[in-house]
């Protein structure tokens, strides 16, 4: 008798959708199977499942179901890749009519379900101070313990480099700061601005290695307190003083040299002008800029990320093109003396990350909950398929000032 309920809706897909390279299984054991070998599963556990993807069509809709654990997958980097590539073809309207019977008469009368208890939509002007600091929030919040499970001890939350032949997460880390204090050529009690500095690694790195003076921003105020508490660790408060503020809100320059790291990706279209020339304001004449950033080589006119991250992940993070942040630099004055891509570095230290969460993923529930954990699950595979299929790249743009 229940198999009867879904039966319907299981041919009608299965008529609608001659090419398949998924498997759809319905909580009464219905399957609607794939016609590609290796396909993924995916499995619906009840009828709220189905209609989380109703009332949102797509990766948001497939996104809800999957956190609130109504959805599973036996696969999840093959569902990611479906997701992302496959292509339905167009239905006539009695199609349409005939599934959208099958799925009443699969689901009967179900209340659509409200977004999950993780989900957040940011209202008003986009880039305000105001809402970067609740985008910052939502991101953040998570805690440090968190992140500290799949980030090396350093807590660098940023590519890492590995074309200098690092062995470890830990030693290609230490060589990205590196790299970054080598371009900037800082030299001993020079002034340092570090832009977005998360718990301090760059910071700590650079006055520890290179005797500079920095001062760091962060609107996180859990990333605020434990950079600080890194900071008094390694004996470094003489020289590193860590600001819970925002960019826009820093005003004792100049600087001899700005250091950026994983913040440019978070300024959006609405600001990446400002941002230049606000960093441009606070160097001194041959002032030196390091910026890097994520940055998207496809889908390059959408205003946000994908539905799933906007929501979950970081709302309002928007990776420009390179040639957007380019731009930028340029009507603010600054002079680009080089480029360099580390696309395939970040797909690596994603992969790292991904070992090390999977590891402690029972840590990860206690820690966050059972959504953030399948969020951060889901999100980070996404990551890296992005850097993997070349939808974005990550580029460290060195530019001063004449």
């Amino acid at each position: 008798m229940a198999l009867a309920r879904t039966a319907p809706l299981r041919r009608e897909l299965e008529a609608a959708l001659p090419r398949r390279p998924f498997s759809v299984r319905f909580w009464d054991g219905t399957a609607v199977d794939a016609t590609e070998p290796g396909a993924p599963t995916f499995t619906f556990r009840s009828p709220r499942a189905l209609a989380h993807v109703l009332r949102a069509p797509g990766e948001l809709g497939l996104g809800r179901a999957y956190v609130t654990d109504l959805l599973e997958v036996d696969d999840l980097d093959a569902a990611l890749t479906v997701v992302d590539t496959f292509e339905p073809p167009r239905l006539s309207i009695q199609q349409m009519a005939r599934i959208a019977l099958g799925v009443i008469r699969a689901c009967g009368l179900v209340l659509p379900p409200g977004p999950p208890a993780t989900e957040l939509r940011l209202r008003g002007e986009r880039h305000t101070l105001s809402r970067d600091r609740r985008a910052v929030q939502h991101h953040y919040d998570v805690g440090n313990e968190f992140f500290a499970l799949f980030l090396d001890p350093s807590m660098t939350y940023s590519c890492a480099y590995w074309a200098g032949g690092a062995s470890t997460l830990e030693e290609a880390q230490e060589a990205k700061l590196e790299l970054v204090c080598r371009k900037l050529r800082l030299q001993e009690d020079e002034r340092v601005l570090d832009v977005g500095c998360g718990w301090g690694s760059f910071a700590i790195h650079a006055a520890g290695r290179h005797g500079v003076r920095v001062i760091g921003v962060t609107l996180a105020e859990q990333q605020a307190e434990l950079a600080r508490k890194r900071v008094r660790d390694a004996g470094l408060s003489d020289r590193i003083e860590i600001r819970l503020a925002d960019y826009r809100e820093v005003s004792d320059g100049p600087f001899d040299a700005i250091s950026s790291i994983g913040m440019v990706e978070h300024v959006g279209e609405e600001r990446i002008d400002l941002y230049a020339s606000r960093l441009a304001s606070l160097l001194g004449p041959g002032g030196r800029l390091l910026n890097h950033g994520i940055a998207k080589l496809k889908d390059l006119d959408t205003t946000d990320e994908g539905p799933f991250s906007e929501r979950f992940v970081f709302p309002d993070g928007v990776p420009l093109p390179l040639s957007r942040i380019e731009l930028a630099l340029e009507r603010a004055g600054f002079v680009t003396t080089h480029v360099e891509g580390l696309q395939p570095d970040y797909a690596k230290t994603l992969r790292h990350w991904i070992a090390r969460y999977e590891e402690r993923y029972e840590h990860a529930e206690r820690l966050a909950g059972a959504e953030r954990a399948r969020i951060w699950r889901l999100y980070l595979r996404a990551a890296r398929q992005g850097f993997e299929t070349g939808w974005a790249s990550i580029y460290q743009v060195l530019a001063h000032l004449p």
